[in-house]
């Protein structure tokens, strides 16, 4: 099977032969392209999308693979479904559900190399708690973990005390990457979390308190620690245009990627909803998720794509650096993924763009070679 487009990085038609599920060939091509051709799309935070949530209640197997299903139809290849906070039985099913349907279907198998909790290990403080229950916050546990099983790979975590700190030292032996979020840890307790083996920040920016000491404060030791890797939700609406550029440049595009964080109401039309994480939420003509008649955020709907679209725009960057954001590098913590060179999978996107555009218009995709959007 053939692919062509126009390589973001050099403007230039590319060919890519694909054998096998794998890029046999990669050639430059002298007829013009009008569209696009990259690495497929990495999301390690999915809470959900179109109507299909990992956290509900009655989460099953065809959830998970119509969420699969629904991310391919917008470039995203690679799916961490991402579990919040909740009791142990609820999130014993949603990775129930996320196995099942992993065993089901080579292709649901290939597109979630592993599922993220994102709780419930957190801070139960206002601000930094976000929308997780407080009901269900918890210390850190180990043991909990472990009765988690293989599927997670990545657990969000607040180091807030040393039973985190410590939880963090013996995940990370493991084999399971432990991300910072949703905390009001000293900075003293984020240096020793990333002592600890910690590698990344969940959405950064976000998750704490809304006014916070000028310095010294979490936000600062994250952005200032090379260690660590960020994740930022481009969205228009987590983190102003400022904010967002200033702390790409603090923390460097190589040690930066992108999230959507979507939850289920994510490509639904404007209105109310009664959510099962949030409750009663208004969804917006312009993607915002807040709680009714207040400006506090209630998640995130807009998808990967469009987070790539809008960082360009609100970080001045180029379609390069932006697609790099969310191709491979949250692809260095799936196995490599999110990159386009000799050997490597074939998962590939073709899609049209524009400076302007506030998404990508994928037309094509492919999962480890199969075609799974076609024009």
């Amino acid at each position: 099977m053939r692919l062509a487009g126009r390589d973001p990085a050099t403007g230039r038609t590319l060919r890519v032969t694909v054998e096998d599920g794998r890029i046999a060939q990669i050639r430059a091509a002298s007829e013009p392209a009008e569209l696009w051709l990259a690495p497929g799309l990495v999301d390690l935070q999915v809470n959900g999308f179109a109507g299909h949530d990992v956290n509900a209640s009655d989460v099953d197997d065809s959830t998970v693979a119509e969420l699969v299903r629904s991310m391919h139809r917008l470039g995203v290849t690679t799916v961490v479904p991402t579990i919040v906070t909740a009791p142990e039985e609820r999130v014993l099913a949603a990775l129930s559900a996320i196995a099942r349907a992993r065993a089901a279907d080579p292709l649901v198998a290939r597109s979630i190399p592993y599922a993220h909790v994102e709780g419930p290990f957190l801070s139960d403080e206002d601000g930094p708690r976000g929308v997780h229950d407080r009901r269900y916050i918890r210390r850190a546990d180990i043991e909990e973990l472990r009765r988690w099983g293989d599927l997670v790979g990545m657990v969000t975590v607040s180091p807030h005390e040393d039973a985190a700190i410590e939880f963090i030292a013996l995940a990370t032996r493991a084999g399971v990457r432990c991300a910072i979020g949703h905390t009001h840890a000293s900075p003293e307790q984020i240096v020793r979390a990333v002592d600890a083996g910690a590698e990344l920040a969940t959405h950064l920016g976000n998750g704490t308190y809304a006014v916070l000491p000028r310095h010294p404060n979490h936000l600062w030791t994250q952005l200032a620690d090379d260690r660590l890797h960020a994740g930022f939700i481009a969205d228009g609406h987590h983190l102003p245009a400022d904010t967002f550029r200033v702390m790409l440049r603090a923390k460097g595009i190589e040690r930066s990627h992108l999230v959507s964080d979507s939850t289920a109401l994510g490509g639904l039309p404007p209105g109310r909803y009664r959510t099962a994480v949030g409750g009663e939420v208004e969804l917006s003509e312009t993607g915002r998720l807040c709680y009714p008649g207040t400006p506090f955020l209630a998640g995130a709907s807009r998808s990967l794509a469009d987070g790539v679209a809008t960082a360009i725009s609100m970080a001045g960057l180029t379609l390069a650096t932006a697609l790099r954001l969310a191709t491979a590098n949250p692809g260095r913590f799936a196995g490599g993924r999110g990159v386009l060179r000799t050997g490597a999978p074939a998962d590939l996107i073709v899609f049209a763009w524009q400076p302007g555009d506030t998404t990508l218009d994928v037309r094509t995709v492919l999962v480890a070679g199969t075609p799974v959007v076609r024009a």
